[in-house]
């Protein structure tokens, strides 16, 4: 098993005598079809130690392991970055990003981001590992980043974000005193046909929904926490626009006068998930940045 990388194992119960791998893979494990296809090209499917096909039938206490082969993100440059990294283990990791920071090498940014950090950090660990960002926040956004370490890992936390069990909260300094303690924005978002980098709220977009909750108020400025139900590129900026309280910093979407801060005032500041190979709730918090903290205080 050169090269192969142990990512689960799972005891077969009672309720699973007589069934087919492939079942156990697609009904126990929650396996898309892809990956499974690609743990079999490797023979990664194994029962007590031994290849398994996938019709072969288990009983109960056999130990299914599966195995995956180890990757390397070849195209992104390792660059000795210092990360503040808030948790690791061999599927996860969960980065607090500082703002000014892209995710991703892009178009014109290929070095000095999130990735070419991990990249470096796991290459200085011995780690054959891909770049997995599971969700990305903007580049002045400061907060908790969910970088998936295997394929596996990858799949089923991306499930969760399509079933809206990601526990995402949000800190940000909007403009203006905000009248409700707490309300729900609902407005589908779109491309902005006039301006290529940003969104609008629109009737054709694609369904957003953000949950707001006032944590302070000050003369003209409300201090909120916001949790995500949908992921929409620039969605709580664009929703606290819409509504009239846009972001102190966010010169995009609100106010070009002086905003005591030099981005938008956003951090990502909890993320919460079920570990995709314990099934335990995983809750990380990153507490607010200087920039952040120094603002409520001219607020205050």
């Amino acid at each position: 098993m050169e090269n192969l990388k142990e990512i689960i194992r799972y005891r077969c119960e009672v309720r699973d005598e007589g069934k087919m791998v492939r079942q156990i893979l697609q009904n126990r494990l929650g396996l898309s079809r892809r990956l499974i296809r690609r743990l079999v090209s490797v023979q990664g499917v194994r029962v007590n130690g031994l290849p398994a096909f996938l019709s072969s039938r288990v009983k109960c206490d056999d130990l299914l392991q599966l195995y995956a082969q180890e990757e390397a993100s070849d195209a992104i440059l390792p660059e000795p970055i210092e990360l503040n990294i808030v948790y690791e283990d061999d599927h996860l990791l969960v980065v607090n990003k500082p703002a000014g920071m892209i995710v991703h090498p892009t178009r014109g940014h290929y070095t000095g981001t999130l990735a070419n950090g991990a990249v470096y950090h796991w290459m200085m660990r011995g780690e054959k590992v891909r770049f997995r960002p599971v969700h990305r926040i903007d580049q002045y956004t400061s907060g908790l980043v969910l970088i998936a370490k295997t394929h596996f890992a990858h799949q089923q936390v991306a499930k969760e974000f399509v079933s809206h069990n990601l526990e995402r909260e949000y800190h940000a300094i909007v403009h203006g005193r905000m009248t409700h303690d707490e309300g729900t924005v609902s407005a589908p978002i779109g491309l902005d046909p006039e301006h290529p980098q940003k969104r609008k709220v629109m009737q054709e977009g694609r369904p957003a929904v953000t949950h707001y909750r006032v944590v302070n108020r000050f003369a003209d400025a409300t201090w909120v926490k916001l949790r995500l139900e949908t992921g929409r590129t620039h969605q709580i900026r664009v929703h606290m626009s819409h509504i009239g309280h846009p972001l102190f910093g966010d010169f995009l979407y609100g106010r070009e006068e002086p905003a005591f801060i030099e981005r938008q005032a956003l951090h990502a500041g909890t993320l919460g998930i079920i570990h995709p190979r314990t099934k335990e709730k995983m809750v990380w918090n990153a507490p607010l940045p200087a920039d952040m903290v120094n603002l409520i205080g001219r607020l205050s």
